[in-house]
């Protein structure tokens, strides 16, 4: 399943949309997702924001060798998405630390 994190913007075709962190990291853990397209704000920070969801993939794959699924990043906001796009970099050389490469 393709999973897209957003409060505003259509849902492209074929993803299913989720509006807050935890919808998406409950379908994180049901190991269903297979792409992820991330908005970083969500209308109400104190309720979350897309980087939430990064977080909680990266301690996931850090800590329990979760295999993530493929993460992008939609946001607008430049600053918020370059903090994102650093902790995909991170997710990722932890799937190529546990492959041993």
């Amino acid at each position: 399943m393709k999973v897209y994190l957003d409060d505003e913007r259509a849902t492209p075709e074929g993803w299913v949309r989720v509006f807050w962190p935890e919808e998406a990291i409950a379908l994180l853990e049901a190991g269903q997702v297979t792409e992820l397209s991330l908005d970083h704000d969500l209308g109400d920070d104190a309720h979350g924001t897309g980087y939430d969801v990064l977080l909680w993939l990266e301690e996931a794959v850090a800590t329990r060798g979760f295999v993530p699924p493929r993460v992008q990043v939609h946001s607008a906001n430049s600053s918020a998405r370059q903090k994102m796009v650093l902790a995909i970099a991170r997710i990722e050389r932890f799937v190529q630390e546990q492959r041993g490469s």
